[in-house]
């Protein structure tokens, strides 16, 4: 019952951290962080200790299927490039440079295990990336790369780390190449077949269910069966689920059916809405639990931690500009990319907060090294912990200040609205095709409401590059047909409080009328 009790409670602090950030402007992971910090000092507040295993299994594969589910393939392939190089070189690289500052500062330790921690905090993660990019509003492209990193960066993070720790805890005083290419390789290789398999098994059961609900559950079930499956042949669950969610996502419309998807897609805002307040607020709550095994000198502790977090921020940068403008020099590739201005680096340099898989993997550090000698794990903790308030904090609260003063260029609304005009009149031609083929199979008056209906849909893709302040056709329809509905939503009320038809009739009612109404907030919304 307490278990339960403090679930509850974590629940509605997050919620109502998420609320209050909606409110006051702020970026919600943020503001779930300081609470979590201010909550760690209150006395009697409920304090839980962040298991590795559950973060890593149980927290982290879910939030990274959707992630994939909502990421365009087509633009995850385009910018394959800058993803692998920030996913893949830019975490090697940190974790190189964060190491090497650790072990300056930490001579006495074996440099595995300072690489191990540069491995643990060098990932961005994947849950602030999205949030943070998404809510500011930066360009299409920009989003997409980071997204991409995010999704990939966990596992080359995971994969060096386990060769670091196998490093700093062989009796034999090291591992070789072979073993650290078979670790690539099973991680990588293995993720990736788990990965496809985990499309066509779990893409054929989706074709194959017809019921809405089981295909929720079934949805729920995949990100965790993949990663159960990739660990029993110690691949990389974060490949896997990766590869997973894409696939999936890809060829969802060919998969579900329209009431399936639209059920899984609101299951999985929910979903993550839930798991990512409660992570950031789980992170600031660790404090308590950080600082107890600290036992340096306050200089020292000032000093390290300056110099890790410096490390980190730099070698961001340090990576970036030569990884966006060195590849151009290829005319290849600057002919199908072209250089883009200094500013756009600079938003994916700053772009780069830390979170929960970056806590959780330093939370799994051995607790002793080779020979069971033991080492400033506490320490180690601390600084991972530190990384993760200051890039939050810090980098994400002025993210959105350091966009606006770099002016990046929106993508254009009009040509993205002007697109999709353009494809709409080509499925309205498809369409009407069909119907004058199908008219006489229906009466006239059925025949014509589709007629209407089909010219309602491409006026609304013609209207949207109007952009002007007149009520447009559109959205005179829905605010009539608003205040019809929400009549008649008052007149079966009405008839169920007097008892003239059944709870039963009521629900379906007002689910039709739900329906129509989210449909018409949609298409005037967007």
């Amino acid at each position: 019952m307490e278990a339960l009790f403090e679930v509850v409670v974590f629940l509605a602090v997050a919620t109502f951290g998420a609320a209050l950030a909606r409110r006051l402007g702020l970026l919600a992971p943020i503001l779930l962080v300081v609470i979590g910090l201010g909550l760690s000092f209150l006395p009697g507040f409920p304090l839980v200790r962040l298991d590795p295993d559950l973060v890593l299994v149980g927290i982290l594969p879910p939030l990274l299927y959707v992630a994939a589910l909502d990421t365009s393939v087509p633009a995850f392939r385009l910018n394959l490039r800058p993803i692998l190089l920030l996913a893949v070189g830019l975490v090697i690289f940190t974790a190189f440079v964060v190491g090497t500052v650790v072990h300056l500062f930490l001579p006495q330790l074996p440099y595995a295990i300072c690489l191990a921690l540069g491995a643990v905090v060098a990932p961005p993660d994947a849950v602030a990336a999205t949030a943070v990019a998404r809510r500011v509003g930066l360009p299409r492209r920009i989003v997409t790369i980071l997204e991409g990193e995010s999704l990939l960066n966990d596992a080359t993070a995971l994969v060096l780390l386990r060769v670091a720790v196998a490093a700093a805890t062989a009796s034999t005083g090291g591992v070789g190449f072979g073993y650290v290419a078979e670790e690539v390789l099973v991680a990588t290789g293995g993720g990736v077949l788990v990965g496809l398999l985990g499309v066509l098994v779990f893409g054929y059961l989706h074709r194959r269910t017809t019921d809405a609900l089981l295909d929720n559950a079934l949805s729920l079930i995949v990100p965790f069966a993949v990663v159960f499956a990739a660990e029993e042949i110690h691949a990389s669950g974060v490949v896997a689920v990766v590869v997973t969610g894409l696939g999936i996502g890809h060829r969802m419309p060919l998969l579900m059916s329209a009431a399936s998807r639209l059920q899984i897609g609101a299951f999985w805002r929910l979903a993550r809405f839930l798991l990512e307040g409660l992570v950031f607020l789980l992170v600031g709550l660790q404090l308590p639990e950080v600082v107890r095994d600290l036992d340096e000198p306050v200089g020292f502790l000032a000093g390290i931690t300056a110099a890790v977090l410096a490390a980190v921020f730099l070698a961001r940068f340090a990576w970036i500009f030569p990884a966006t403008y060195l590849a151009r020099l290829v005319p290849r590739v600057r002919r199908r990319d072209p250089s883009p201005a200094a500013r756009v680096p600079i938003v994916l340099g700053w772009a780069g907060m830390r979170g929960v898989v970056t806590l959780a993997a330093a939370l799994g550090l051995p607790l002793t090294l080779a020979g069971g000698r033991p080492y400033e794990r506490g320490l180690f903790i601390w600084l991972a912990f530190a990384v993760i308030v200051a890039t939050l904090v810090v980098q994400g609260a002025t993210l959105p200040a350091v966009a606006r003063r770099l002016k990046l260029p929106p993508d254009d609304p009009v040509r993205d609205a002007l697109s999709a005009a353009a494809v709409q009149q080509q499925a309205s031609r498809a369409a009407r095709e069909r119907l004058d083929a199908l008219a006489d199979t229906v009466p006239a008056a059925v025949a014509e409401r589709a007629r209407q209906v089909l010219q309602s849909r491409t006026n609304l893709a013609w209207e949207r590059l109007g952009g002007g302040e007149r009520e447009t056709p559109s959205q005179a329809y829905a605010r009539l047909r608003q205040e019809m509905i929400d009549a008649e939503r008052e007149v079966f009320r009405a008839a169920r409080d007097d008892g003239r038809i059944p709870e039963e009739a009521l629900v379906r009612a007002y689910r039709d009328l739900d329906l129509e109404e989210s449909l018409l907030r949609r298409e005037t919304e967007e």
